[in-house]
């Protein structure tokens, strides 16, 4: 058996897939938001709360494991892995200055040269703690793992916005001058072998003692690895809270005007980026039941002629990077389904304009669209996608981002073209 398990915004999941890729089981724990202070316990606990659910059975079957986090959330740890200050989440920008001498070293296009990432909130952390508070620098899955495996690395997708040259695998100069590389973990390709389950925890919780620690991924791309992806041009649309956009590319590309990085990929790319726009502003203005029972009353054939851009707030990412942009849902029509068409249709456009932009800097053309996310549930959506987008749209092979993890736990590196486990 192998073990894949997800940490999101507010809780964290875990599936148990049989050799073939079957699911054996699932559990979940929803944590909410806990404080800051809060934080790295309650991950801490729900990690083992979710090992210790799966049936004892099959936990004594486990093969391997392995991590998904959210990505550029920062752990300030000593050298036996305790927190020693509040974890900062993925979303926190307080570290202004920081970021702005990042851009001085890489410029400001590079992936960790925004306040809200990795190697800001370390150099941030650094300042602010001193030498004595902190020995390791972590983010939230390579935390998770090592608490399990007692080995602090990073995979390379975590790695990224800490600074990680993608191409070689390591961090370059700049990083080492600006955080010294030896308070970061150890850079390694996710699914790298780590070691098996501490022996203690390993008994602590009735796992396998020859169950193998993998290093993780972040949530994203563990989605897009539970989807089904697995060639170049083919793109994976989760539609959350949020929009995003990734693409399997032969060529790497990147562009901070709009909002485009890519991640390594064994011998391909992924290339994509993510909107502000989503779910999110969908129920500003609907009820689940709403949207149900208005989408159905929809002609996805049909144009709507509304021209939005729906935005639950003012600010976009990608495929425009503009954080003033204002939200545009007016005129509003007197009929709800008519208000939830155009709505879905400045959806779509917004993704349709996402996929033309990474064709426009070089990437792959998709050449099929996958579906995750609340989206991807809803039929008239789909088709109207289908139709903007002018390509094949379908759910995913899964919906659940631990899916891909444990996928990840099962194959290692040779999920990745060109790689091999050793």
């Amino acid at each position: 058996m192998y073990l894949g398990i997800d940490f999101g915004t507010s809780g964290a999941r875990a599936c148990v897939i049989a050799p073939g890729g079957e699911i054996e089981d699932m559990a979940r724990v929803d944590y909410g938001a806990p404080t800051e202070s809060e934080a790295a316990a309650t991950w801490r606990a729900a990690l083992f709360s979710l090992i210790a659910a799966i049936p004892a059975g099959m936990r004594r079957r486990l093969r391997a494991l392995a991590v998904d986090g959210t990505s550029a959330t920062v752990l300030a740890c000593d050298e036996a892995l305790n927190a020693t200050f509040p974890p900062v989440p993925y979303h926190d920008t307080r570290a202004t200055e920081e970021a702005a001498a990042i851009r001085r070293a890489a410029g400001w296009a590079h992936p960790a040269a925004s306040p809200s990432s990795g190697l800001a909130k370390v150099l941030w952390l650094k300042k602010h703690l001193g030498l004595a508070r902190a020995r390791l620098y972590l983010n939230q899955a390579d935390w998770l793992s090592a608490l399990l495996s007692g080995e602090p690395v990073s995979d390379y997708h975590n790695a990224l916005k800490m600074g990680l040259d993608a191409e070689a695998g390591r961090w370059p100069e700049w990083v080492e001058y600006l955080a010294d590389v030896d308070y970061l973990p150890i850079p390694v390709k996710p699914g790298t072998a780590l070691g098996l389950v501490q022996r203690p925890r390993a008994r602590e919780l009735g796992v396998s003692p020859d169950c193998l620690v993998r290093a993780g991924t972040t949530d994203s791309i563990a989605a897009f690895l539970a989807a089904g992806a697995n060639g170049p041009g083919d793109a994976v649309t989760s539609l959350g809270s949020t929009l995003v956009l990734k693409l399997l590319s032969e060529r790497r590309v990147d562009d901070a005007d709009s909002g485009v990085y890519s991640h390594w990929f064994g011998t391909l790319w992924l290339a994509g980026g993510a909107s502000n726009a989503g779910g999110a502003v969908l129920r500003q203005h609907f009820s689940d039941t709403e949207l149900a029972t208005l989408s159905a009353q929809i002609d996805p054939e049909r144009d709507s002629g509304l021209d939005y851009y729906p935005l639950p707030a003012p600010g976009e990412r990608f495929p425009v990077n503009d954080p003033t942009l204002p939200p545009r849902i007016e005129p509003r029509p007197a009929q709800r389904v008519q208000f939830l068409h155009g709505l879905l249709e400045g959806l779509a456009r917004i993704e349709a304009r996402g996929y033309a932009r990474l064709r426009e800097l070089g990437a792959t053309p998709p050449g099929r669209v996958l579906s995750a996310g609340g989206g991807a549930a809803n039929v008239t959506y789909l088709r109207l996608r289908a139709r903007l987008l002018a390509l094949p749209v379908m759910p995913a092979r899964e919906q659940e981002a631990c899916y891909g993890t444990a996928l990840l736990a099962r194959d290692g590196p040779n999920l990745f073209p060109g790689e091999r486990d050793v």
